[in-house]
């Protein structure tokens, strides 16, 4: 079994103790009607996409206005209360040199899976997730993880969420899902974030043909490349005559009525069945590392 296929597995656990965790780091993170930017790079980036879409629908008695940006596209003329940045391994390049420079500027906070890392040295608060750390170089519990802890801090009651990981850990992939050749996910609000991320799991652990869109932008173009090869799907609440649509192309239509956060478990679990079926490694990613450290 491959560390990725644990990693994901453990997800319900790893959200229980996110819950706990959100509770002791209260402090640290971002507060009620704060101005707040959240960053990262890959993953952390979609992660980063779903927190502030989620903060931003709760409005200013738990959450407030937040952007979402790379860390390498941060802008330097816009003003904010708190700068959250994610980054599992605490040495990527262009999250470090950021919180460094914005030292002094704006408080920061940093989720990370290690402790003694550049990037905790540089922020000023940070919440360590070391048991949601991972050997594969493809994150899942570590993403899915920082994103339980950001919800549980809105007040979320994650246990519903956890009893519905538990069955999606083990249960049967959609029919058809394997032996597809395209891929696109979808999304609205919050979950756009996650479809992209079900879209980089794909392409990383399989390097599978995947796709992803806020589902309302489908038709305007990406819809052309879907046929009797595609599987399209909706995670979340799916706009009124997309499944139609989809299903008219000769495509496979996928629509679960649960949480996205839930579901992209067995996308992430898609992404493993697809790598083991054309013989790669799902675990070490061609041309990727764990963390991107530049040379300067």
């Amino acid at each position: 079994m491959s560390h990725v296929e644990v990693e994901i597995a453990s997800q319900p656990d790893c959200w229980r103790k996110a819950a706990e965790l959100a509770a002791t780091h209260a402090a640290a993170l971002p507060r009620p009607g704060e101005r707040v930017a959240v960053t990262g790079c890959g993953t952390s980036l979609f992660m980063s996409q779903t927190i502030a879409a989620l903060r931003e629908r709760h409005g200013g008695e738990l959450g407030g206005e937040t952007d979402a940006l790379p860390a390498s596209e941060f802008p330097g003329t816009r003003r904010y209360d708190r700068v959250l940045a994610l980054s599992r391994s605490g040495t990527t390049t262009e999250v470090v040199d950021l919180v460094r420079r914005l030292r002094g500027t704006v408080p920061t906070t940093v989720i990370t899976a290690d402790a003694s890392t550049p990037v905790v040295e540089a922020a000023d608060e940070a919440v360590v997730l070391d048991f949601a750390d991972e050997q594969s170089v493809v994150q899942t519990r570590f993403a899915t993880t920082a994103l339980a802890v950001l919800r549980a801090h809105l007040g979320q009651d994650l246990e519903p969420l956890i009893a519905d990981a538990e069955r999606a850990v083990a249960e049967p992939l959609p029919d058809g899902a394997v032996e597809a050749t395209q891929f696109t996910f979808l999304g609205r609000g919050w979950t756009v974030g996650i479809a992209n991320e079900a879209g980089l799991k794909l392409r990383e652990a399989s390097l599978s043909w995947a796709e992803s869109y806020p589902a309302m932008e489908y038709r305007h173009g990406p819809i052309s490349v879907t046929d009797e090869r595609s599987l399209v799907w909706m995670l979340g609440e799916a706009p009124e005559g997309l499944a139609d649509d989809v299903r008219r192309t000769g495509g496979r239509w996928v629509e679960a009525d649960r949480d996205a956060m839930v579901e992209l478990i067995r996308a992430q679990r898609l992404a493993v069945a697809l790598a083991e079926r054309a013989g790669i490694d799902p675990d070490q990613p061609r041309n990727l590392a764990y963390s991107i450290i530049l040379n300067k």
